[in-house]
């Protein structure tokens, strides 16, 4: 529950000088995100989401009495966890950001909030990292860390749901072998065979090799109606689709989150015609908004993850508005209340309204792009986006 902030507290705010001289400051954040490595194709639409966002605060002039806000981009590769450790040490460090935007892969996601953000308590707001392992309570992230895309805990019920509507009561499973592709396929399996299906094997396949015929093999054996791929679309997920496809083994398949996006469908087109999958995503009034205040800009505002980047961005800086501070330690504790009911709801371009409603003693509801709803402690409710390739294009079957 929100705690109203009263017009006569928030007087008494200015007045003490929270606001005060803030005017002057430049307030760093840091995108993280994997802008090499197996999901690089969709990293550039969820930094522009976020930036998207800092530029639309800076524009209305009402965070913190006039603060500007600058992104500092660092690479969190998905994969290596020192690398990424690395760079968010330099961002904390040497750049000085009060707040992460990231990072986007689960394993490296933990990694910086383990080794990086609590020790320095820095606030991170992942828009992507979506392993059930990342679920904490409080006494183990300090209160540090939120997410705007639901775990995958959520995603394979979804799977599940999606497969059994479809027929499909057989499948084969091969996953990316690191935190996030062993978290999904644990909770799709175990979904699945709640609900009656039938899991033929569940195999984890290494990113960054030349030939998946062995792994292909040894999927074909086990056989099944569809091959669920909970891999990277950049990477290894792309190619055990296409030894799949070049020795008949499968000719359907069902993507999650990590393989859907737009070089699945310049890969691979009508070859996999007919395959289904599901990313976070809303069809809410705030997605159609977010994807009209993108117009005319450089990246495409329905690739997945780019809406929650833009949300997780813009719950950083409502938060410190909340708390009429930049400092992690005191606005951790304002996301949730601007995240959640009661208040104003706001959507995307309507940042500087809800900046203005704050510092004047109101309370806000932020919806935002991808119909953000936080649910203790820190998790996103969630919502999907059910996909089918028709014509060779990813096409929207519903939401969920």
């Amino acid at each position: 529950m929100k705690k109203l902030l009263t017009a006569t507290a928030a007087t008494a705010l200015l007045a003490s000088g929270a606001f005060a001289g803030s005017h002057s400051e430049n307030i760093k954040i840091g995108v993280i995100l994997g802008f090499t490595g197996p999901i690089e194709s969709l990293t550039p639409h969820m930094a522009a989401g976020a930036e998207l966002a800092m530029s639309e605060v800076n524009e209305s002039g009402a965070l913190l009495g006039g603060a500007t806000v600058e992104s500092v981009r660092a690479d969190s590769t998905c994969i290596d966890a020192g690398a990424a450790t690395a760079a968010a040490e330099r961002l904390i460090t040497s750049d000085g950001v009060k707040g992460i935007m990231g990072a986007d892969c689960s394993g490296v996601t933990g990694a910086i909030l383990n080794n990086v953000a609590l020790a320095n308590g820095v606030v991170m707001i992942s828009p992507s990292a979506t392993s059930p392992g990342l679920s904490h309570n409080d006494n183990e992230d300090n209160g540090l860390f939120f997410r705007t895309a639901p775990s995958d805990a959520r995603q394979g019920v979804v799977m599940t749901e999606v497969l059994m509507e479809e027929g499909i009561k057989e499948v084969a499973v091969t996953y990316t072998n690191n935190d996030y592709g062993k978290g999904l396929a644990d909770s799709f399996v175990a979904a699945f065979e709640a609900a009656g299906g039938s899991v033929t094997i569940s195999a984890a396949h290494e990113d960054g090799k030349a030939d998946y015929s062995a792994e292909v093999g040894a999927l074909a054996s086990a056989g099944g109606d569809r091959l669920v791929v909970a891999g990277y679309v950049d990477q290894g997920g792309a190619g055990i689709i296409r030894a799949a496809l070049d020795t008949g083994a499968f000719d359907t398949f069902h993507f999650p989150d990590g393989m859907i996006g737009q070089a699945l469908q310049d890969n691979f087109g009508d070859e996999i015609e007919g395959s289904t999958g599901q990313h976070p995503g809303t069809d809410s009034p705030g997605a159609a908004k977010y994807t009209e205040l993108a117009a005319g800009g450089d990246f495409d505002p329905t690739s997945p993850f780019s809406p929650e980047s833009y949300d997780a961005a813009a719950l950083i800086m409502l938060a410190m508005q909340a708390a009429g501070s930049s400092d992690p330690a005191a606005y951790k504790e304002k996301v949730m209340m601007v995240a959640n009911a009661p208040g104003e709801l706001i959507y995307p371009g309507e940042l500087g309204k809800a900046l203005e409603i704050i510092a004047n003693g109101g309370d806000v509801d932020y919806v935002g792009a991808s119909a953000v709803e936080l649910i203790g402690p820190g998790e996103s409710a969630g919502n999907y986006r059910q996909i089918v390739i028709q014509n060779g294009e990813i096409t929207t079957a519903k939401y969920r």
